[in-house]
């Protein structure tokens, strides 16, 4: 099914929409601001995301679509009060497929959601079945779990993680092969707000690929993507 991801501070207009795309065959997830929107993300595959531009904290919608779109390619409509010519521009032009003013008429912003989503067919994969497995997770012969905080070397040695280092690594490992910004292993790992500067994600990964012996210009499992953040990609 297709999912959707709707990120919005009314909160009466994502009950509306989940709602009647619900009734429309669509799975609609919500987020009331820029957090959670990265959180989501970092957790599931969307086939779309329909964005507001203006929030009373935090990121503004401008600024969470250049950042979606550095990361990820999927749909972007962009469904905002601001209909002024350069807010419609500057969103278009940041790559968002579309822009709809509110208030809007539901089956024109179906039809336009079902338009984008077929110049996406073919590019957008379909979610992977979920399948039960053992809560243990292997890479490599080191043997991590999540839920008792152990992370066991190849030949059996514990090896001694703090609770930041192991939370951030079971982050990443959980996210096998999905890049996360220093925003959403921040947004995962601790509830604190976090800042543009904050480097302490950079301590912390620095620390793990030495207690696993993954040198950073030729890391195997922890691989640095240059001016978006980490991916957890250990060889086979």
């Amino acid at each position: 099914m297709n999912k959707v991801l709707v990120v919005d501070d009314d909160r009466g207009i994502c009950t509306f929409l989940k709602r009647f795309l619900g009734d429309e065959g669509y799975v609609v997830q919500t987020a009331h601001e820029g957090r959670k929107m990265r959180r989501a993300l970092a957790d599931d595959t969307f086939n779309l995301v329909l964005l507001d531009l203006g929030f009373p904290q935090g990121e503004d919608g401008v600024t969470l679509a250049r950042r979606l779109r550095v990361q990820y390619d999927c749909p972007l409509i962009i469904v905002s009060g601001k209909n002024t010519t350069i807010d419609k521009v500057v969103c278009l032009e940041l790559g968002a497929d579309d822009y709809v003013t509110k208030p809007f008429e539901p089956r024109e912003l179906l039809a336009r959601m079902r338009t984008v989503m077929r110049r996406y067919a073919g590019r957008v994969e379909p979610e992977p079945e979920t399948k039960s497995r053992s809560p243990m997770l292997s890479f490599c012969g080191w043997q991590l779990d999540p839920e008792g905080y152990e992370l066991r070397a190849p030949n059996g040695e514990r090896s001694r993680l703090t609770s930041r280092e192991f939370e951030v690594l079971r982050a990443l490992v959980q996210r096998r092969g999905r890049v996360l910004t220093r925003e959403q292993i921040l947004d995962i790992v601790s509830s604190r707000s976090w800042s543009p500067y904050d480097r302490s994600v950079d301590v912390l990964i620095g620390k793990i690929r030495r207690k696993l012996g993954d040198g950073a210009g030729d890391a195997k499992f922890i691989k640095t993507v240059r001016g978006i953040g980490y991916v957890f990609a250990p060889p086979g």
